[in-house]
């Protein structure tokens, strides 16, 4: 039987947990308040997926590791799909004018188009659309 999972849980250290949830906002997601208080929010990425903000004291608690510096490191980089190529336009255009900085030259490969941005923590995210009809004719 294969490994399946109803929900995923990114954890993400930050140095300000409410300066990085008002930039997520400015993006246009939502967040849990269920699951969000001063050291951590819950943000909504899709019905099952979600990043759990928090602050580093916080997320120390959660690895013995050493929390990676993202001024010179990539820890992962954290992709989701847009409806459009005009959202992925949208959604990055708005993570650059609230503080973030882009860490790639977009990406154009006929069927899938991709930006991407660094929060203000340094975390690497990525928005791609794949337009499927493109995809079936090649």
């Amino acid at each position: 039987m294969a490994l399946t999972s109803k929900n995923i849980f990114i954890n993400l250290s930050v140095k300000d947990v409410n300066k990085s949830t008002n930039f997520f906002k400015k993006i246009g997601f939502e967040f849990n308040p269920q699951f969000s208080d001063e050291t951590t929010s819950c943000m909504i990425i899709s019905d099952n997926i979600f990043a759990m903000i928090m602050i580093e004291e916080k997320f120390k608690g959660f690895s013995k590791k050493e929390i990676v510096d993202t001024t010179t490191f990539a820890e992962a980089i954290f992709s989701f799909s847009a409806e459009s190529r005009e959202q992925v336009d949208e959604i990055v255009d708005k993570a650059l004018s609230s503080g973030g900085k882009s860490f790639s030259e977009p990406q154009d490969h006929g069927f899938m188009y991709i930006r991407g941005f660094q929060d203000l923590d340094g975390h690497l995210w990525e928005v791609a659309y794949m337009d499927e009809s493109v995809m079936n004719q090649e």
